[in-house]
C-alpha cells in the first residue's frame, strides 16, 4: 500500500518535471499517459497491498497463494526496473525512493511468504 501512496505523490511532481523540461507541446503528449499510467498504477497498488496485508496472516491455502503469488511477483521489479530502465535514472531522488521502497518490499514479501512463522507456546512446546 505504501508503494501505492508513494506513486501517486510522485504524479505531479513528474508532471512538473516534464512541464518544466520540454516545450508546452511535447508536454501536451507526454503528461496524459504519463497521469493515466501513474494514477491507474497507484490505485491498483491500494487494492492490492491491502490483500495481501489481509491474507497473511492467514494460514488456509488460499492466502498462501496470494500472499505468494504477490511476493513473486514483486520480487521480479527491481531486476525488471533495472533491465527496462539501467541505472540512468539513479539521479532522481524519486526514482531511488520507489526503486528502495520496491527492493524493501519484495525482500519483506518474500520472507514472509515463504518462511514459516516461529511458534511459542503451550502447544509447541506438547509436541516435542
Amino acid at each position: 500500500m505504501l508503494l501505492g501512496i508513494v506513486h501517486l505523490v510522485a504524479t505531479p511532481h513528474i508532471a512538473a518535471l516534464i512541464r518544466h523540461s520540454v516545450s508546452q507541446g511535447v508536454a501536451d503528449n507526454l503528461i496524459p499517459p504519463m497521469l493515466l499510467n501513474h494514477i491507474l498504477v497507484g490505485v491498483l497498488l491500494l487494492p492490492l497491498g491491502y490483500l495481501t496485508f489481509y491474507a497473511a496472516p492467514h494460514s488456509d491455502r488460499w492466502a498462501q497463494v496470494i500472499v505468494r503469488t504477490t511476493a513473486l511477483t514483486v520480487a521480479t521489479l527491481p531486476l525488471t526496473l533495472l533491465a527496462l530502465m539501467g541505472m540512468r535514472y539513479f539521479d532522481a531522488p524519486l526514482f531511488v525512493v520507489g526503486f528502495l521502497l520496491v527492493v524493501a518490499a519484495s525482500v519483506t514479501l518474500l520472507l514472509a511468504a515463504f518462511t514459516k512463522p516461529r511458534t511459542t507456546g503451550s502447544a509447541e512446546t506438547a509436541r516435542s
